[in-house]
């Protein structure tokens, strides 16, 4: 099909279904590299998706060589108390994540998701590069000194302080600025490669993301943490330095192939514009009949919602009624009032408005999630240094290493999930993959639980025989816990992903798709305030003045009593995560461009009301 037959097609949507024209839906909206309209015969597909994969695997192996193994450098050469080290790992780890709505915001509206992978991601590289050089440099740190042996030896390790901890603090934070800007944008890049026709091939990305992922993890806490362990961490992070260099590589390989989205200008305008339309209209009544309503969309033709993007024109929906009196039109004598953008919005920009909000609780219901993964990369990381760690007289498992545990099972779980079992629910569901997200996330938070669970069995029996009979259990004991978060992670993060990123906000996916790393952002943030919180509060209530995370030594904590908080706030939240996804609703014209297997007929007969208003379907949790 030539360019100019494309795009006599597009200008007329009418006649789609009596010519039978195939076009690329994504057509009038994304370019080639040279700004070009894309061919979807050379552009796109999993064969432009896998130099972001490849990106995708090296960005992670790079950052999780530095996170999940940074608090036994903070520890040990920065000298950092417990606690203190605990939430700089945490602070680190959540600012990354914040950062990442920065990353979607300027990629959706002035850079395009290409160019701000590229440019943070030489960021990313300059902060490895800097942690590198202060490793190496002695006059960059502390003197050397053993945290662990200093109460006993009289020996008084300095903390980092003056220009050694501004040093490590900026770079540390240029990591956290590249990361962040570039994570929610190899997602996204990589979604918009597919269009809704290909909502299965979509699926199967996701998972390919999340076993990208998984190799990246566990090349990273094997290899790359035994080097840091054995070699030192100046070699570590300057291996984190190649390695991001071999993912910029990738990257910029698939230029060729790529599909690029424009960017649309600021994509927070159109909100702000509805939500002051609608306090401006504060005392206004909305009509019975909603047709009247500024650009309504006629719910007659539903039908050309399953060939078009749904977030060109989206149906009006009954909930959040308030937002609709920006959709009011004032009379003017006989006609209607010339309003500007700011007192007058669309049924569309309106409903996208409404998506947001919904949105939200299912995205709150994460935050107590990923806590659970903070203590996973902190507080069990010295679980396993108290432990056991020997195989044989001349190996030793890193401690850090652990948490390659769970990706070695996913190695081989993600491929059979996607092959086998996608294909088996799909034949119940009649959804594209396999379990709705939804209930996928669901399925998710609830394992999450026994993670705890485990974690303070483990916890109590671990300490009990080091105080009591002065034996050290082997790491292996605490591998559950990594196992079982390792299974729920799979299920949660993908499905909030797909959640996300399937919500049709037009030229919002990778501000959507952040708002997953969001999530992970608040899950640390408030996995530092806990730490901070329960040590006041067990302080104040014991005899002694200590709380149960107050000492460096985890044989005096009681870490078991606080993983059994963590357990039971994670089983609370999983009770509340059934509310809020029972609550959300799915705007009719989303579900059929998501290709959910909702009919025309259903939607034109059973869903619109007598105002020609379309109630918005319920999710079946």
């Amino acid at each position: 099909m030539d360019l100019e037959r494309g795009k006599s097609v597009q200008g007329n949507k009418n006649n789609n279904e009596e010519s039978g024209m195939m076009i690329d839906e994504n057509l009038s909206t994304t370019v080639d590299w040279r700004g070009r309209p894309s061919n979807p015969n050379k552009h796109g597909g999993m064969r432009a998706a896998v130099f972001v994969l490849g990106l995708q695997a090296f960005e992670i192996m790079a950052i999780a060589a530095v996170g999940n193994n940074l608090i036994t450098y903070v520890i040990n050469e920065m000298h950092f108390p417990l606690s203190k080290a605990a939430n700089i790992v945490t602070n680190f780890i959540g600012t990354i994540f914040l950062l990442a709505l920065f990353g979607g915001y300027l990629s959706d509206s002035y850079l395009g998701s290409f160019w701000t992978m590229l440019i943070f991601g030489f960021v990313e590289l300059s902060g490895f590069i800097l942690l590198s050089v202060q490793a190496h440099l002695p006059q960059l740190k502390p003197a050397m000194c053993n945290m662990l042996t200093q109460d006993s030896t009289g020996q008084i390790c300095e903390e980092a302080k003056g220009i050694q901890a501004l040093i490590f603090f900026v770079a540390l934070y240029l990591v956290a600025l590249g990361s962040g800007c570039v994570k929610p944008n190899m997602i996204a890049h990589g979604g918009d490669q597919f269009n809704s026709k290909q909502s299965t091939q979509l699926s199967t990305y996701f998972n390919a993301a999340y076993f990208a992922f998984s190799v990246g993890e566990l090349i990273a806490l094997t290899v790359l943490v035994w080097v840091q362990t054995h070699s030192g961490m100046d070699i570590g992070f300057g291996i984190s330095a190649i390695v991001m260099a071999m993912g910029l590589i990738c990257l910029v390989s698939g230029t060729l192939v790529y599909k690029n989205k424009r960017p649309r200008g600021s994509i927070f305008t159109p909100i702000a514009q509805v939500f002051v339309a609608a306090f401006l209209k504060r005392k206004k009544v909305c009509p019975s009949d909603v047709k009247v309503l500024h650009g309504n969309t006629n719910t007659n033709n539903l039908h050309h919602y399953t060939s078009y993007n749904a977030s060109d024109n989206l149906i009006h929906t009954e909930r959040f009624s308030f937002l609709d009196k920006a959709c009011i039109k004032v009379e003017d004598g006989s006609n209607y009032k010339s309003e500007g953008a700011w007192r007058l919005c669309t049924v569309t920009q309106v409903e996208q408005v409404k998506i947001l909000i919904s949105v939200l609780p299912i995205f709150a219901c994460t935050i107590v999630f990923n806590t659970i993964l903070a203590q996973l990369q902190t507080f069990s990381v010295q679980q396993g240094s108290q432990m056991n760690n020997k195989l044989t007289k001349s190996f030793s498992i890193p401690p850090a290493s652990l948490q390659a545990i769970p990706y070695i099972l996913l190695l081989f779980l993600v491929p059979l999930y996607d092959k086998f079992f996608v294909p088996f629910a799909r034949k119940f569901t009649g959804n594209d993959s396999g379990l709705s997200p939804l209930q996928r996330i669901g399925t998710g938070l609830f394992i999450a639980t026994f993670s705890m669970v485990s974690a303070a069995l483990m916890e109590k029996e671990r300490r009990d025989n080091m105080v009591h009979h002065q034996k050290h259990l082997s790491i292996f004991y605490i591998t559950p816990q990594f196992l079982i978060f390792g299974l729920s992670e799979m299920l949660t993060a993908v499905g909030l992903i797909e959640f996300f990123y399937k919500q049709s906000l037009k030229g919002m996916q990778s501000f959507l798709t952040a708002m997953t790393y969001c999530s992970y952002s608040f899950g640390f943030y408030f996995s530092s305030i806990l730490v901070t919180l329960i040590n006041k509060v067990t302080s104040s209530l014991s005899p002694s003045n200590k709380g149960w995370l107050s000492e460096n030594d985890l044989n005096k904590d009681r870490l078991d009593l606080f993983y059994w908080l963590l357990a039971g706030l994670s089983f609370l939240n999983f009770l509340n995560y059934l509310f809020w996804a029972h609550w959300y609703s799915y705007n009719p014209s989303v579900m059929a461009t998501s290709q959910q297997h909702v009919s025309p007929e259903d939607l034109n007969s059973s869903k619109v009301n007598e105002n020609n208003s379309v109630a918005p379907i319920r999710n079946k949790p």
